[in-house]
């Protein structure tokens, strides 16, 4: 063979492009999810802090909550099963954020008055503030809120007891 075949050039793929797809599979796994489960809802995706983030609607939010569960411990499950799908289709590790019916965006809310109250009272008090037990991604919430303010965090124990301690910034980091 003579002919020359033209060289094909590699698909450029950002890591923009790698979270879109890492939703595109969630949705598709959260959608026969829904179908099995007979109930309505649309899937929401967007990329948001380097992650995918996946949100399951419905014009009654009222009809998902039970994929929410009590304390998110459903949707937790939930958010883990479908990290596990996209794994297995696209072979890497996803870290995608999945909410229900708004739950998540409730909770951070809740959470950003929780970590300010605590600033507020390390500031006062200059002595470090324990929280009660929170799962990983509330703790990511209130570890975010408590950086932004200029005080330290830090999380100890261990699951389903792990807590944040909230502290003064540390002599120099001020």
């Amino acid at each position: 063979m003579t002919a020359e075949t033209p060289a094909v050039e590699p698909e450029v793929r950002t890591k923009t492009t790698l979270l879109e797809e890492e939703g595109e599979v969630a949705a598709d796994y959260l959608e026969e999810l829904l179908d099995i489960a007979d109930l309505d809802g649309d899937i929401d995706i967007d990329v948001d802090h380097g992650r995918a983030a996946v949100e399951v609607v419905a014009d009654d939010q009222e009809s998902l909550r039970h994929l929410v569960g009590r304390n998110g411990e459903v949707l937790d499950s939930l958010q883990e099963l479908t990290r596990l799908a996209v794994q297995t289709k696209t072979g890497e590790r996803s870290r995608l954020m999945l909410d229900v019916a708004g739950y998540r965006a409730e909770r951070r809310a809740e959470l950003t008055v929780i970590a300010n109250e605590t600033i507020e009272r390390v500031k006062d008090s200059g002595e470090k503030v324990a929280l009660d037990p929170m799962n990983a991604f509330e703790r990511k919430v209130v570890h975010d809120v408590v950086t932004e303010s200029g005080l330290v965090s830090e999380s100890y124990g261990i699951e389903p007891q792990r807590y944040i301690e909230v502290g003064p910034a540390a002599a120099g980091e001020q």
